[in-house]
């Protein structure tokens, strides 16, 4: 039997699902599928077999599915998810796991009391650039300090839309993967964090965040986000006491110097990373095993970025990221 799954979402990253779900994933089935404007159709979609769904709740209502995949705004996740808990239906919500830390523990601890499998999407975790760099980071020695870099251009085709006082913009849309990648390629949560941003949420969206941040065991991080008019950089690099190494997941590669070697280039064979995310969380259901990035990893990212904004309004200072869970 294959596991049938419900998606709700069908933009431009839901539609990446869609055809995912259809074709490459043997034993997996797309039972339905959630989208605000019901009336237009899916292109990707190239049956009607599939019933389309104008509410999520009768998506997930629906006998038919299994387990549920949210890729909506972060600001639509908390009603979904605790509505996929009461249903008792697996979930996979899409990166950010939520807009705030506060709505994203109330999610976590909902699917925790049910025993009920919530995985968070931090796609970038897949990415095989990263984990060839996370393979050879230990041969640099102690890490001394990582700097990374995230710029996104701006869609040409994006819809303009005015400002809307209190949305939270590139650091939560993007900058998450990297708050998330710290923890993951150290094994250490962000204990600590000063923030600068180019306009508060209160005023408008943020375009650029400055974030310098350490962890638990005092590695000292920064990281440079922001959204442009063109061009994109996605890179990361890393000093060690032997050795320093960089990783550019945009261009597919990884360098570095290490002791008295030669300096090395490796070009890497990308992998689609919303293809992998989609099997963990299958072999998760399936095997009823932990998920590879839990819910409370997508919560915990959450709330980093929750003591980023705290540090911009209060102008750069410093915070304490763990005083948010109190």
């Amino acid at each position: 039997m294959s596991l049938r799954i419900g998606l709700i979402g069908a933009g431009r990253h839901g539609s990446r699902y869609i055809h995912h779900l259809l074709h490459d994933l043997p034993g997996v089935s797309l039972a339905a599928l959630c989208r605000k404007r019901i009336g237009e159709g899916v292109p990707s979609l190239p049956t009607t077999e599939v019933p389309i769904y104008g509410d999520y709740r009768a998506l997930i209502a629906d006998p038919s599915v299994e387990a549920v995949v949210v890729v909506t705004p972060p600001s639509l996740c908390l009603e979904i998810c605790l509505e996929a808990v009461k249903a008792k239906k697996p979930t996979l919500i899409e990166k950010p796991l939520a807009p705030t830390g506060r709505e994203a523990r109330i999610m976590v601890a909902a699917a925790e009391e049910a025993g009920l499998l919530l995985m968070t999407a931090q796609t970038l975790r897949f990415d095989s650039t990263v984990l060839a760099l996370q393979e050879r980071l230990p041969e640099i020695g102690p890490l001394r300090y990582a700097t990374f870099t995230s710029r996104i251009e701006t869609k040409s085709s994006a819809q303009v839309r005015s400002p809307i006082p209190g949305q939270r913009g590139a650091l939560l849309e993007f900058g998450i993967h990297l708050l998330d990648l710290v923890s993951f390629l150290t094994g250490e949560e962000i204990v600590a964090v000063r923030c600068e941003l180019d306009r508060l949420p209160d005023v408008a969206p943020d375009t650029m965040a400055i974030v310098h941040l350490h962890t638990a065991g005092g590695l000292r991080c920064v990281l440079d986000i922001a959204r442009v008019e063109a061009g994109r950089v996605a890179r990361t690099e890393w000093v060690g006491t032997q050795g320093q190494i960089a990783a550019d997941w945009f261009q597919q590669r990884v360098s570095g110097i290490i002791g008295d070697n030669p300096p090395f280039e490796r070009r890497v064979q990308p992998q689609q990373t919303i293809l992998a995310a989609l099997r963990a969380f299958v072999h998760a259901v399936e095997t009823n095993s932990p998920p590879p990035i839990t819910g409370r990893d997508g919560c915990r990212a959450v709330e980093v970025a929750d003591a980023c904004y705290r540090s911009a309004e209060l102008g750069g200072d410093s915070i304490h990221v763990a005083s948010l869970r109190e």
